[in-house]
């Protein structure tokens, strides 16, 4: 049985002496720090922590945690964390994907961890683009974007990371910006969260897609294009002058004036993130139609895991039970070999 009391580290406890090798400028470097920052403030140990990835630049992230780690293979992150959790739950399991990784060739693995609901943290770097082969369109990139692989701009209608982990079935979701000072916040959530937390965090590929979420990540822009949401808080932005109204007509969200301050006049909603409804509702949200883009943790509904599932399962099953191998192994059709076989 592994201790898994609360110790404490410093962010220097979760870097490892490997040179970090990312594009000057790729946004995978300050997630990197947001994770390095948090990992102390979670209590945890770094041997008792594991950060598994798949293929693309964000899977190099394991060789930069001085935790155990594997890089495993396209789109598999998320079968071989099962296998880690299962093995052992006390270990504190971190997947780290992309888009291309988790959504294209992973699409069904994650799926299917979503579903079953591992206790597990699911980071997906999102940037809209395949930058480790050279910039060819993903499944995220946006209608019209240029690429080798789309030269006269994509007709592909992207999917969403977020809607795709709430239709599979997801407990925890949740969306953070890569430079973005909450990004620990969401963070923290996800790991607090028992079950498997999906996180979806905007990256900026600086060679290959240079500000395609500039619109809502801008300095400037910020304000009015993004909505930090906090359970049982008024949904407001643009410095509390604007808020999140639901129609419950016609059933869905529109923006509205918030007017000295008073949203409850102004029908602002309360965000309840264990409405799954108005959780669609949320990240659905687009700016070409006027909305702001939903950050922080849209969803959370806790429910058993997968994992606490297996264990109890196992334990009943060998409740009065005396382990025997060898019982095992002769267990059904065996055979014996009594002499060297005849040779012509």
């Amino acid at each position: 049985m592994n201790d898994m009391t609360p110790i404490t580290t410093t962010p220097k406890d979760w870097e490892t002496d490997q040179e970090v090798r990312w594009c000057p400028g790729c946004g995978d470097y300050a997630i990197l720090k947001a994770v390095q920052r948090t990992m102390p403030e979670l209590g945890v140990k770094p041997e008792n922590t594991v950060f598994v990835s798949g293929i693309g630049c964000s899977s190099r992230f394991p060789y930069y945690m001085e935790t155990y780690g594997f890089h495993t293979i396209h789109g598999r992150a998320p079968a071989i964390a099962t296998g880690v959790k299962l093995a052992n739950p006390e270990l504190d399991v971190w997947i780290i994907t992309g888009d291309g990784d988790a959504l294209s060739i992973g699409g069904n693995h994650t799926m299917h961890l979503l579903r079953r609901n591992l206790d597990c943290q699911i980071l997906l770097f999102n940037n809209e683009i395949y930058g480790l082969t050279k910039g060819q369109y993903s499944p995220t990139s946006r209608v019209g974007t240029r690429s080798p692989s789309t030269p006269f701009g994509s007709v592909d209608r992207p999917a969403s990371p977020c809607s795709f982990a709430l239709g599979a079935g997801a407990r925890f979701i949740a969306r953070g910006i890569d430079t973005h000072k909450n990004l620990p916040q969401v963070l923290k959530a996800a790991h607090g969260h028992k079950g498997a937390s999906f996180v979806e965090i905007y990256q900026n590929c600086i060679v290959y897609n240079d500000d395609v979420f500039a619109s809502f990540t801008d300095k400037k822009a910020a304000p009015d294009n993004q909505v930090w949401l906090e359970n049982g808080k008024p949904i407001l932005f643009a410095g509390g002058a604007k808020g999140i109204h639901l129609d419950r007509h016609d059933l869905k969200l529109v923006v509205v004036d918030v007017v000295d301050g008073n949203w409850q006049a102004a029908g602002v909603i309360v965000h309840d993130e264990t409405n799954k409804g108005v959780a669609q509702m949320l990240i659905d949200m687009e700016q070409p139609d006027g909305f702001p883009i939903a950050l922080g943790t849209i969803y959370q509904n806790p429910a058993p895991t997968f994992d606490s599932a297996v264990v109890e399962q196992n334990l009943a099953a060998s409740q009065g039970k005396k382990p025997d191998l060898q019982a095992l192994i002769s267990k059904g059709q065996t055979w014996q070999v009594d002499k060297e076989p005849h040779r012509a």
